[in-house]
């Protein structure tokens, strides 16, 4: 599992974790999904998407990355729409899967990113 160096831990002052500590000892990660974010999130909610698109727009761009060890739960909140796969076949359970952000859709989603 790759562990990206200098990425956030979590949003700070939170519990809303952006990254794991190990890999599962079964060697699969935890399926990406499709959530649906509602128009009545909660404000903390909200934060926590925009400080994580930030953070992997400060990481990686618009350049294809490994999921590693990005948490999947944060990670599906985006999935699908600002975070696409970047390979096909696309194993979703996979740490070694790559994924890419969508900029166009991103910069809709989060117009708040700088330098996006």
């Amino acid at each position: 599992m790759q562990k990206h160096r200098g990425f956030p831990g979590r949003l700070p002052g939170t519990d809303f974790q952006f990254t794991i500590r190990r890999a599962n000892k079964d060697g699969v990660a935890t399926a990406l999904t499709e959530r649906v974010r509602y128009a009545d999130r909660r404000p903390p909610d909200k934060r926590a998407d925009a400080a994580f698109m930030q953070a992997l727009w400060d990481q990686f761009a618009d350049q294809p990355f490994e999921r590693g060890n990005l948490d999947a739960g944060r990670l599906s909140w985006l999935f699908g729409r600002e975070v696409i796969p970047a390979e096909d076949p696309f194993d979703p359970k996979s740490y070694d899967a790559l994924l890419q952000i969508d900029v166009n859709v991103a910069r809709v989603s989060f117009p708040e990113i700088e330098g996006m």
